[in-house]
């Protein structure tokens, strides 16, 4: 166990790294959260949390309701690829936790820094994020 928060919450938050989740509760969260992720598609899910560097998550009651999932070298940069809360316990301070204990984790020598779908565009700057102009993609073909 990492940290537990949620002393203005009325249930109690618990934090752990790399904590093992099935794909089936990865998809609930990222269901529920509004993400959108290939929530059907399970195997695919499973190679994520397989091949992910790091995996932050958040449960009450042993309900998964949030999930920071990262890939870095630990040196130079780190991709936040999946940050999610459930919408029930979105406003709780549970992805700035998230996103707290993966910079703990990567130590301030590491870039943090992630792709926001257009909804979350408001949200990153006021969890510390800076916004970016230089940067490329090239989409995913599914």
């Amino acid at each position: 166990m990492m940290n537990t928060s949620g002393e203005q919450a009325k249930q109690q938050i618990i934090y752990k790294l790399n904590e093992q989740i099935t794909p089936k509760e990865l998809s609930t969260v990222f269901k529920n959260s509004g993400i959108r992720r290939p929530i059907d598609d399970l195997p695919r899910l499973k190679r994520m949390i397989e091949n992910g560097d790091l995996l932050i998550t958040a449960r009450v009651h042993d309900k998964l309701v949030g999930v920071a999932r990262a890939i870095t070298d630990f040196s130079y940069c780190c991709y936040l690829s999946d940050l999610a809360v459930d919408q029930q316990y979105q406003k709780q301070g549970i992805g700035k936790e998230l996103i707290r204990l993966v910079q703990e984790q990567i130590t301030d020598e590491v870039t943090l820094l992630l792709l926001s779908s257009p909804v979350a565009m408001e949200y990153y700057p006021r969890v510390g994020f800076e916004k970016v102009e230089n940067g490329y993609r090239i989409l995913r073909k599914k």
